[in-house]
């Protein structure tokens, strides 16, 4: 048995498993060409019609098989509802037998266009739940079309699941760190240094927290209001990795320690940072 058909059958039997009957009818077909776009996908290494095509296990010519790949891609019908985001809530509820990692991020995809994805973290892979795409050029996406997508995974996870959320600098807004902590989930993400910080009743950037540490050192504090708007409390962290030119600025509401820190408490850094 060739690797492409044993790829093609794992996939298949897989997908199914996502579903309490056996598929029959449209659901079938629909599941059947599913499978083999994602097996020729795995195969090639590539999201090219003609490359997945020829490594679908098929006795049809390999344009028949790009002509029936395109008509399902075109199928207004194969929508995420139906043709994704169960197999996304069937992954969730294994993973969720452990601490849930999700990574937030944006990337340009296509032609012109841009994706924000939610991934999750398995062993040691980002695998994707979900996405939105814009025609835009690279750059940050709206803090709603943020707040839309962690609201569409949050209801995909199970009740009562540990959820770390990690984003980018993009994922700071206040609106979106408000939506995580109403559903449930622990953040960390990284902020802007020109961002402002309330702290003990003394205000300042966040960029002079950078001017108070050396590479492989971390200053955090607790109980912060950041940005003009003073939301908070946060815990907002400074943190400089040995080998990087600059350090990394970060807001999270969790007071659970993800790295390993300096001994020193965070409020003698912090002491420090203000001149006291």
């Amino acid at each position: 048995m060739s690797d492409n058909v044993r790829r093609y059958r794992a996939i298949r039997d897989a997908l199914k498993h996502a579903y309490p009957l056996e598929p029959t009818g449209n659901l079938a077909r629909h599941l059947t060409t599913l499978a083999a776009f994602i097996s020729g996908v795995v195969g090639s290494q590539s999201t090219q019609l003609p490359q997945i095509a020829a490594k679908v296990p098929e006795a049809r010519k390999p344009e028949s098989r790009v002509k029936r790949f395109s008509r399902w891609c075109d199928n207004d019908s194969m929508r995420e509802e139906g043709s994704f985001l169960p197999y996304a809530e069937a992954l969730l509820r294994h993973v969720a037998l452990h601490t849930v990692v999700l990574v937030m991020d944006g990337s340009g995809v296509g032609r012109g266009c841009c994706a924000l994805m939610m991934h999750v973290i398995y062993q040691g892979r980002a695998l994707p739940l979900a996405w939105r795409v814009r025609q835009c050029p690279k750059g940050h996406f709206p803090e709603d079309l943020h707040i839309a997508l962690v609201e569409l995974v949050s209801t995909l996870i199970p009740e009562g699941t540990t959820v770390v959320c990690l984003g980018d600098g993009e994922c700071d807004g206040i609106q979106r760190q408000e939506t995580m902590n109403e559903a449930g989930w622990w953040y960390a993400c990284r902020t802007s240094k020109g961002n402002t910080a309330t702290w003990e009743n003394t205000t300042f950037d966040v960029a002079e927290l950078g001017a108070c540490i050396k590479p492989g050192r971390l200053i955090e504090l607790k109980a912060v209001a950041v940005t003009r708007e003073a939301y908070g409390p946060v815990m907002l962290l400074c943190c400089w990795a040995k080998g990087h030119a600059e350090p990394l600025y970060l807001v999270r509401n969790s007071t659970v320690v993800f790295w390993r820190i300096p001994s020193e408490s965070s409020s003698r850094h912090g002491r420090l940072l203000l001149g006291e």
